[in-house]
Formats: structure tokens, sequence, C-alpha cells
């Protein structure tokens, strides 16, 4: 039963995005489709959760027959576990959640058929990921949400920023997804196969054997080790969003919030930590790899939450909210002790996935009912909310980390990951660490910053209310994720994750001290303002732009690209194609000429011909005559 509903949790959405298609143009069948596909999906994940926790199901779950491509071998199966079925779950409730408030939030949009169909076949590329247990499916699952992130990102393609952001975001991850590629091929030749099993032991660390003498214990060449797992970083890296690969995400935010909420939450930038868990032990034994995840999410984290607190639009904030939670969770796999495992980074993956898709719909719900998500739009917009109010502000007290919420046990673990990496004296769990810290704090101040410009007293216009048409299903979606945003990570989430380490205490409190004392000193320096206006000012527009790294992959990546481009088209035409176009030129020249010569030949035969023919006619008359 949990190995059928391990197949179905991949399968139902994939249906759902065919089926879909035939629906689209038809509104209310394509809407009840949608949600309720999505919804089985969510039942199929909690049947496989309760088979595989009381363990009644197997590890391996077949699919098709295995391929063979000379002595690789391709299993392709999947796996059903306690942590791939939990998140499973969880991408199955957000996608339940998304598809909900979609159907509210794009009701009059002519496309909302074809754009559902692409939730769902985003979801079962997530779901794929999640379940596989082979890295080709892994590869197939990763490259069915890019080119739906792309789809869903350009959505409203009569915008041209719409479709701008759309190509943005495929280019960049496309050209990332080239070290995926070539990590997975160099792993799975290395192995003989493309099984996760066989890869992690192919290349994970050698451990003491009996026979000292036998191919040193068949020891995996570390320097290629590296490389593999440095190019399959750099793939996450370009996928998840982080430096120097992050200005594609912002301007994702092009897109429907429903993408959003789906694409930020629990899908496509959290794939790669997930990937990572997975290969974990691999990770493990290639220092140069973790160096490389480290020292990115740790800028990453940083600076993206910097530029989250000036941002105009709380949309965008959101956005680079994003990018800084997700290298916290990337940051954790980097730097977690051997020992620990990956599970802090999981961990803040699940807990994320409900938090983030919780404050994206929220602010969605709020931007219709108010007209936009710039923060002076959305300027006292909660204030007379009771749904939405209660659930911006959970979400954003577990996206700052305040006790007992979800996000502040699995951020918590995070920090406890680095702090014995930093113990055991690793630098680089050093520099995640000190950054985390940091991050701790300017999340707070975004966060308060936040909370302040939604629920200002004085721009409180009830009237701004009275257009609000939310349905029963947005509804029950966002009281849904508020719930488990509340007693997630101490009901739900900890209990079965596999959790080597535990929470520091004295860290914790540090951090919740943090986020306290940071959040009253934001609170004070408002005066009831904004405190992004007061403190940012005119500089505002240059948080918007990023600092101008848009500008700046033009100058160092796109201009040089064309030149490089019109060097290669140059070459082509006027260098290689000129020898085919001499040659051309040489041949109609030749065949003119010998035509021409043909022309005469013919010419003074015929004349012969005819000057023949008038002599035998005079003869023929003097004969007759």
């Amino acid at each position: 039963m949990s190995a059928a509903a391990a197949r179905l949790v991949v399968l139902l959405p994939a249906l759902a995005a065919v089926l879909g298609l035939f629906l689209a143009r038809r509104p209310g069948p394509a809407r009840g489709f949608a949600v309720g596909a999505a919804a089985l999906t969510v039942l199929a994940g909690l049947v496989q959760l309760v088979g595989v926790h009381t363990g009644s199901a197997s590890r391996a779950v077949a699919t098709v027959p295995a391929l063979a491509a000379g002595e690789l071998r391709i299993p392709l199966e999947l796996q059903a576990t306690t942590a791939t079925a939990l998140i499973a779950l969880v991408v199955a409730v957000v996608g339940w959640a998304v598809q909900a408030f979609a159907g509210w939030y794009l009701r009059d949009d002519d496309r909302y058929g074809t754009f559902a169909a692409t939730v769902s076949l985003f979801t079962a590329g997530m779901l794929l990921v999640v379940q596989s247990a082979d890295l080709v499916l892994t590869l197939v699952g990763w490259e069915v949400m890019g080119w739906c992130s792309f789809l869903l990102i350009g959505h409203w393609s009569r915008k041209e920023s719409a479709r701008r952001a759309a190509v943005k975001a495929f280019l960049v991850t496309r050209l990332a997804d080239v070290g995926f590629v070539l990590g997975v091929v160099v792993l799975a030749v290395g192995a003989g196969s493309t099984a996760y099993r066989q890869v992690l032991s192919a290349w994970g660390p050698v451990t003491e054997c009996a026979d000292t003498a036998v191919a040193a214990c068949a020891a995996p060449d570390g320097t290629l080790r590296t490389v593999a797992m440095v190019l399959l970083v750099i793939g996450i890296l370009g996928k998840s969003g982080m430096v120097p690969f992050h200005d594609w995400l912002p301007d994702a935010m092009e897109g429907p919030t429903p993408a959003s909420a789906l694409i930020h939450a629990a899908t496509m930038v959290a794939a790669g930590t997930f990937v990572l868990a997975q290969l974990f032990d691999v990770l493990a034994a290639s220092d140069g790899a973790r160096w490389v995840l480290a020292a990115s999410t740790a800028v990453t984290m940083v600076w993206a939450a910097l530029l989250a607190f000036g941002q105009s639009d709380l949309k965008r904030l959101l956005a680079y909210s994003t990018l800084s939670q997700v290298a916290l969770m990337l940051s954790a796999v980097a730097v977690a002790p051997a020992k620990e495992g990956p599970g802090a980074g999981v961990l803040h993956l699940y807990s994320h996935a409900f938090f983030k898709a919780l404050l994206f719909l929220a602010i969605g719900w709020l931007s219709v009912t108010v007209g936009g998500t710039a923060a002076t739009t959305l300027r006292g917009g909660l204030r007379g909310h009771l749904v939405v109010r209660p659930a911006m502000f959970v979400g954003l007290l577990s996206l700052a980390g305040v006790p007992p919420l979800v996000g502040f046990v699995s951020k918590e673990h995070v920090l406890a990951a680095a702090e014995a990496g930093a113990s055991a004296g690793e630098a680089r769990a050093w520099l995640v660490l000190l950054a985390g810290l940091v991050t701790v704090v300017l999340t707070a101040a975004y966060c308060m910053r936040a909370w302040l410009v939604l629920d200002d007293v004085t721009a409180f216009d009830a009237e701004r209310h009275d257009g609000d048409t939310a349905t029963p299903a947005v509804r029950t979606a966002v009281v849904v994720l508020t719930v488990l945003t509340v007693v997630g990570g101490l009901v739900v989430l900890t209990p079965l994750v596999d959790l080597e380490g535990h929470i520091g205490w004295l860290m914790a409190v540090l951090s919740v001290l943090l986020v306290v004392g940071t959040g009253l000193l934001v609170r004070r320096f408002a005066g009831g303002s904004d405190p992004a206006v007061r403190l940012v000012g005119a500089r505002m527009p240059h948080f918007d732009r990023g600092f101008g790294v848009d500008r700046l992959y033009v100058a160092l990546v796109a201009t040089p690209v064309l030149a490089l481009a019109r060097l290669v088209v140059f070459l082509d035409r006027e260098v290689v194609d000129a020898y085919v176009r001499g040659a051309a030129v040489g041949a109609a020249l030749a065949g003119r000429g010998g035509d021409r010569a043909h022309q005469a030949e013919r010419a003074a035969t015929g004349l012969a011909w005819v000057v023949a023919g008038a002599v035998a006619v005079a003869l023929a008359g003097v004969a007759l005559w």
C-alpha cells in the first residue's frame, strides 16, 4: 500500500497536469479538477508517511524496468523513507494551498487553466526529485521544475517585464545546470550506476577494511570526487538563487503570487538542499565542495537579508527573505559534522515551506484587497482583517525565529550545527555561524519593519476591506498553513526528522535576545513611520535594483558573451564561409564561361547547318530547273 502511495504521490500531479490542459478553456471545471487532484496528492502523501513511519514500506520502490547503457546501470527507482515521505507531504500540502489560492487569485485570468496545469506539473517535478532514488530521475524532475518556472514566472507574458524575468531565470539557471549535469555524469560513471545507494557506496568516505592491501579499500579518487561535487554544488547554487546567481529570484516576483509561493516555499529553490542531503556522505568527504557551498551561502544570507530591509515592495522583501533562508538551510549542509548528518538543513526546509507559503499567500490576499504590494499601498492594510492579520503575525514571527514557532526550532538546529562544526575547529563553520548571527539580526529588523508597515493604525481604512471576496478554500488554506507554522516544529516535524544534533540552548537564548532586541530597536527608531524610509531614504531605489547586480550581469556576462557571439558570427561568415563562397563564385564563373563557350560552339554549328541547308536548297533548285 505504501509503495503504491509513493508512486501515486508523483503520478497524481503529473496526470493532473496532462488532463488539466484539456480543461484549460473551462475555468470552472479546471479549478475544481486542479484543487481536487492536489487534495488527492496530499492524501497519498499522508498514506505514504504513515506507512513508512510504521515500517510497512520498503525503501526501494520500482517504477519501470531498469535501463542499461553499456556498463552503466539505471534502475529508475523511487524511495520511501520517513524523510522523503515527510517532505513529499509538505510539498503536497503547499501545492494544494497554492492551487486553492490560485483558483481565486486568477479567477478573471483567461489563461488560468494553463497556469493550474503548469503548477501541477511543477509539483510533480519537485515530488519526483524528493522521491527519487536514482540520479537520472532526479535530473528529470530538476529540469521539469526549471522549465515550469520559466512558464510560471512569465505567465503574464503580455508584460515585457514578465517576459524578461522569465528569460533571465531560464538563462541563469540553465547556465548553472551545466555544472549539475556534469556532476551527475561523473558520479554515475564512477559508480557504474545512477542509484543513490551505489553512488554513496562508490564515492563516500572510505571505511576500515580487513585487508588494506586490496586496492587501498577501493578508495575513490578524492580530486575527481571534489570536482564532481563542486559541479553539482554550482548547479544547486544557480537553482537556489545563491550568490553569484541570486539576481534572477527577486525578478521572479513578476509572476503571479501563487507562482511565487510555490517556487519560493517548498519547491525549486529548496530542492538543492534535499539533493545534497541525499548525497551528504559524498559531500562530507569533499572539503572543497563544502567550502564553495559555505562561502556562497554565508555571503548570500547576509546580503539578501540586508537588501530585504530596504525594499519598497513587500513582495520583493519576501523574495530576498527566501534567498537568505535558503542560504541558511544550505549552510547547515555545508558545515554540519559528518556524524550529525544533514538533518538541520532538511528541518529548516520543512519549516520554511510552511511559513514562507503562508506569508506569500497572505500578502497576495492582502494585495488583492488593497490593490498592490508596494509598502505605501499596503500600509495599514492588516488592520481589521480577521484572517490575514493573525496569519501574517505568525508568519513573520516564525521567519524571525521567535519561540516556540517552527521557524525558531529549525533555525536553532542550523545554528547548533554550525556551532558544532566551529567547536571542531572548522573555519567554514565559524564563517557560517557569524553570518548566521548577523542574519538573525537583519531578519528580525525587516520582519519588524514589515509588520509596522502592514499594521500601521494611522493608515487604517475600513473601506479597503469591503471588497474582500476570498473564497472558503482560500481561507482554509491560510488557516491550515498558520496552524502548521505554530505547531509544526513541536508536533509534526521534530519527532520524524533524524536529528543527531540538539539545540544549543546558550546559542538559542543569544539568538532570541538578538531577535527581541533588534525588533524593539527598530520599532523605537521607526517613530510611527516606515523604518526603511527613515534609515534608507533616497537610497531605496538602489536596494530595489539590488545595487546594480543586474547591470553587472550585463557588463560582465551579457556584453562579453554578445561580443564573443558577434566574433563567432564574423568568423563564420567572413572567414569560414569565405572559402565556401569563394569556391561557389569560382564554380559559377567557370560555369558561365563554359556555358558561353558551349553556346558559341552551338551557334557556330547551327550557322554551318543553316549555310549547308541553303546550299542544298540552291543545288536542288538548279537541278530541278
